[in-house]
């Protein structure tokens, strides 16, 4: 199932977008686009792709994701069977990297959002005091114009660049790029990883190729990744995994093997972890969904 590319008109006395989404159901498909997105759902439940992951949502749920990331919410039956007690609503906001300029993100008071923009390309949901005051926000600029509505979308920038409190929600395979301000030997892993995953690939391997000893790099890699190495990449695998699921119609064992599991018991227990189902009930979700 491949993902749709939408593009939303501009008006053409503002520099980025906000509207509301509301009706029955959310009725956007499995699609990407080229701008930043804030997605805060005022009343509905279901779950939301974004990426590989698979998640639900409810009201207050507040998602902030890169450009290019296939992303879908789908809401439960009684609002796709208009049996729900009210309609869905969100709240969206769209802006692409230069909105304010070429050089926008080159000024230095941009330094500390640049981390969370990086890390969006992955989708981010939002939790705690950070979520409750961008909702705020968010729901205040639909009212807005003018310098109003551009210094909300200001503060929001402000709040997350001092945040802590959101969750990478696709898996690390979404990441194509790292930024500058990551280290040499992060990257130098993480790309190595990310080119390899497909085979086997041993813990001295990856240490050797970060010029590190075995037991250095074990305690490297948890710190800076939380989590094991072998965790990474069975991550790594079980989202490329979710990506030929939904682009291909290619045998599901196939798959596995060609994503570097030569298990496929450990595959399976591996998908069901991560996921919280078989990957033969992920295809079927998303054949559902583009029904």
């Amino acid at each position: 199932m491949k993902a749709v590319e939408y593009r939303l008109p501009k008006e053409f006395d503002k520099s980025f977008i906000v509207f509301t989404e509301q009706g029955t159901y959310f009725p956007c498909p499995w699609h990407y686009h080229p701008e930043y997105e804030f997605v805060l759902v005022n009343r509905s439940t279901g779950r939301r792709m974004v990426g590989d992951h698979i998640g639900h949502f409810d009201e207050g749920d507040l998602v902030f994701m890169g450009p290019a990331l296939p992303h879908v919410w789908v809401n439960d039956a009684a609002y796709v069977q208009g049996q729900a007690k009210q309609e869905a609503s969100a709240v969206v906001v769209h802006f692409v990297e230069d909105f304010l300029g070429e050089n926008f993100l080159c000024l230095p008071e941009m330094e500390p959002l640049k981390k969370v923009l990086d890390l969006s390309k992955r989708g981010l949901v939002i939790n705690g005091r950070t979520r409750l005051q961008i909702n705020c926000l968010m729901n205040a600029m639909i009212g807005e114009s003018g310098l109003k509505r551009l210094s909300s979308l200001f503060a929001i920038f402000d709040i997350l660049a001092h945040s802590t409190d959101y969750e990478p929600l696709a898996s690390p395979n979404y990441m194509q790029h790292t930024q500058g301000y990551y280290s040499d030997r992060y990257s130098k892993i993480t790309d190595y990883i990310l080119r390899n995953f497909h085979r086997e690939i041993t813990l001295n391997e990856v240490a050797s190729e970060a010029s590190m000893a075995t037991t250095t790099f074990c305690n490297f890699f948890k710190e800076h990744y939380r989590m094991t190495f072998v965790e990474y990449l069975n991550t790594i695998r079980i989202g490329h995994v979710c990506k030929l699921l939904a682009d291909s119609d290619e045998n599901v064992v196939n798959i596995a093997y060609e994503c570097g599991f030569n298990n496929l018991a450990n595959f399976n227990r591996q998908f069901k972890r991560l996921k919280g189902m078989s990957p033969s009930e992920y295809r079927r979700m998303l054949e559902l969904k583009s029904a």
